[in-house]
């Protein structure tokens, strides 16, 4: 596939960024803004969630809601990078109190096809991903107000993951980490370390001030966290793929380092969550939800 198209010459608009910091599962969620018509997209927002109570809240997503409120955001879109396996979203929530429509990547159906046997899903999730309003091709372009936003698919950390290049910021989801901590896991089902390495040399053509912001960030003790890099940083300093890095050589150190890996903590309740658009199982007879978990099954 070709490279993604620079969508920042010069003079040309780009958007605000507002990052905003889930503590709890180290995931950075963003509110992209288009500065001329104040039109809004929401990228990858988290549902809190406690494991050991069960419980679900909205503060995380609520700081999100009450900016775009206080700015006057018209949000047209809630954006996934992928269905996330560390986090549950707060999509369906969002778009209740915010508007706007849910996309996510088209590979979505070959995450639903590989775990759906596993909670026994049945028809209650489709597989077609018809849960979400749209499914995004590689390379389909929509707009943020007057931003043009193009979508890569990045496959590799999982079947559905896309980029979203929005003028000069590029939002690659779990696709690459900041350089001192490399990229993505590929031992999901779906997952493909060679495949991965094809998606990010793919993205790592793009110009070298193209600001790169991530979905997590997990750093080494001697620094902050951040959520924003660039191109040219990564080509540079990324300890997994920088440049002169060769696919055979990626494909070994990645496949030795997820053979260590634990499964993600929230996983399992992530997923059956995050493969409904964001929506929570339906309750059952006695009027509360459950998460279901498969035992001696992965």
């Amino acid at each position: 596939r070709n490279a993604p198209e620079s969508q920042h010459p010069e003079g040309g608009m780009n958007p605000e960024v507002l990052p905003f910091f889930d503590e709890a599962t180290a995931t950075w969620t963003y509110l992209v803004v288009d500065p001329r018509s104040q039109c809004a997209a929401v990228i990858d927002p988290v549902l809190d969630f406690d494991p050991k109570s069960g419980r679900t809240g909205t503060a995380s997503a609520q700081r999100i809601a009450d900016v775009a409120g206080q700015r006057g955001l018209v949000v047209e879109w809630i954006l996934e990078t992928h269905a996330h396996a560390d986090h549950l979203t707060a999509a369906r929530w969002l778009r209740d109190q915010v508007g706007g429509r849910i996309a996510i990547g088209r590979g979505i159906g070959a995450v639903i096809s590989a775990f759906g046997p596993v909670f026994n899903f049945g028809d209650e999730v489709p597989r077609d991903g018809s849960q979400f309003d749209h499914l995004y091709a590689d390379g389909e372009r929509f707009l943020i107000g007057g931003l043009q936003v193009q979508v890569v698919a990045t496959p590799g950390h999982t079947p559905d993951s896309v980029s979203y290049l929005v003028g000069d910021a590029l939002f690659v989801g779990d696709t690459l980490f900041m350089p001192d901590v490399g990229t993505a896991r590929c031992d999901f089902p779906g997952g493909d370390a060679a495949t991965l390495y094809r998606s990010v040399r793919r993205l790592l053509e793009l110009p070298g001030d193209t600001r790169m912001f991530v979905c997590h960030d997990y750093p080494p003790q001697d620094r902050a966290r951040r959520c924003q890099t660039s191109v040219a940083e990564q080509r540079s300093d990324n300890i997994h793929v920088r440049d002169g890095v060769g696919e055979d050589e990626y494909v070994a150190l990645r496949t030795a380092r997820d053979a260590t890996l634990p499964m993600p903590t929230l996983m399992l309740p992530s997923l059956q969550v995050n493969l409904r658009a964001g929506a929570l199982p339906p309750p059952e007879d006695n009027g509360v939800r459950y998460l279901k978990l498969p035992l001696d099954r992965l």
